[in-house]
C-alpha cells in the first residue's frame, strides 16, 4: 500500500483522484486550508492534514512518508490580467510544492497543469504536447493561461537532472465533466444548462472528458510517466452547441435553440472587461471568455498518454448524468 498525498482534494479533479486512488488500495492524504469545505469527501478515508499553499514547511511536513504528491490545486478565474491570488495560488503556490517535495525527499511528483498550458492549433490539427504555447498570438492568454503556463514552466525546470532535481511528471487535462464537483467549477455548465439559464449557444470548439478517466491517468503518469515529459488527459472534441445538446439529452432538458450574434457577445466582452478594470473583481464574461466561446482552435490529442500511459476515455454521457445526480443530491439542482 502507498501513501500518496492530494494537493487540492476539494476539488473536481482532486475529488475523483482521491476516490480512485482509495478504490486502488493506497492510503490517501490530503492537504486543506482551514476554510476548506470537505463534508463531501466524508465517505472516502482520507488523512487530512492543514496546509496552505502559502506554507512550505507545512506542506513538507504533510507530504512527509509519501510516495507521490498529486498537485491539484489551483486558482482558477475568467480575468484577463493575472491577480496576485492567482499569482500566489498557481505559480507560488507550485513552487512551494515544489521546495516541500524535495524537503520531505517524496519520490515523485505529478504535476496538474492544463491544456491551456501547451498551445492552440494553428491549422485544424489537435495540439500535441510539443505544440507551442501561443495563447497571446491568438488573444486567449488570460491570467489563468498565463500563470498555468508559468507553474509548468516551474515543474519542467525541476524535473531536470541535478541534485536539487524533482522526479515530476506533468499532466495536461481538457475540460472535465463528473461527480463531486462542489464548487461547482465546471460543472457550472450543467446546472446553467439544465436550469436553462443559457441564453444561447456559441460554435467554439472545446474537448471534453470524464474526470474519472483524468483521474486514473494521472495514477498511470505515477506509476508509468517519464521524467520531466507532459502528458495531455483529454476525450472528445465537440463545439459547445454540441456540449449543450448533450447536457439536455442527458437532463431531459430543452437545449439552448439560437446561436449568440458574435458581435452581441463582443460588445458584451467589453463591458465586462471594463468592470474588471473599474471593479476589480471578476466579471461573468471578458472579451478572452467570448474568443474562447468563438474559437475552433481548441483542439487536442492524447496520442501520447494512450501509447505511453495506456490511457483511456469513455463517453462524456456517464460523466453527465453521475454530475447530475451528484449535484442533485449536494442540492445545486432540483431533483428531476
Amino acid at each position: 500500500m502507498s501513501l500518496a498525498v492530494i494537493t487540492g482534494a476539494s476539488g473536481l479533479l482532486g475529488g475523483n483522484l482521491a476516490e480512485a486512488l482509495v478504490a486502488a488500495g493506497h492510503r490517501v492524504r490530503a492537504t486543506r486550508r482551514g476554510s476548506t469545505k470537505v463534508a463531501h469527501l466524508d465517505d472516502l478515508p482520507l488523512e487530512w492534514a492543514d496546509a496552505d499553499l502559502a506554507d512550505p514547511a507545512a506542506l513538507a511536513a504533510a507530504f512527509r512518508g509519501a510516495d507521490v504528491v498529486f498537485h491539484c490545486a489551483a486558482a482558477v478565474g475568467v480575468r484577463k490580467g493575472v491577480t496576485p491570488a492567482m499569482r500566489a495560488a498557481n505559480v507560488d503556490g507550485t513552487r512551494h510544492v515544489l521546495d516541500a517535495v524535495r524537503a520531505a525527499g517524496v519520490a515523485r511528483l505529478v504535476h496538474t497543469s492544463s491544456v491551456v498550458a501547451v498551445g492552440l492549433s494553428a491549422d485544424g490539427a489537435p495540439c500535441t504536447e510539443d505544440s507551442p504555447w501561443n495563447f497571446d498570438a491568438f488573444g486567449l492568454d488570460d491570467g489563468y493561461a498565463i500563470t498555468k503556463r508559468q507553474a509548468e514552466d516551474l515543474v519542467t525546470a525541476a524535473a531536470a537532472p541535478g541534485p536539487d532535481g524533482v522526479d515530476a511528471v506533468i499532466v495536461n487535462p481538457t475540460y472535465m465533466f463528473g461527480p463531486r464537483d462542489a464548487r461547482p467549477s465546471s460543472g457550472k455548465l450543467i446546472v446553467d444548462v439544465v436550469r436553462r439559464k443559457v441564453p444561447g449557444w456559441t460554435p467554439g470548439f472545446n474537448n471534453f472528458v470524464d474526470a474519472r478517466d483524468v483521474a486514473r491517468g494521472m495514477i498511470a503518469a505515477w506509476q508509468r510517466g517519464a521524467r520531466g515529459r507532459r502528458y495531455i488527459l483529454g476525450g472528445h472534441e465537440l463545439t459547445y452547441r454540441a456540449a449543450m445538446e448533450t447536457i439536455a439529452a442527458v437532463a431531459g432538458v430543452k437545449p439552448p435553440r439560437f446561436r449568440v450574434p458574435h458581435l452581441v457577445a463582443r460588445l458584451a466582452g467589453r463591458a465586462g472587461d471594463l468592470a474588471e478594470r473599474l471593479r476589480d473583481a471578476d466579471p461573468l464574461i471578458t472579451s478572452t471568455t467570448v474568443r474562447y466561446a468563438f474559437t475552433d482552435r481548441f483542439r487536442f490529442s492524447s496520442a501520447r498518454a494512450q501509447a505511453e500511459l495506456g490511457y483511456t476515455y469513455g463517453p462524456v454521457e456517464p460523466a453527465i448524468a453521475d454530475a447530475i445526480t451528484w449535484l442533485r443530491g449536494a442540492g445545486m439542482l432540483a431533483a428531476a
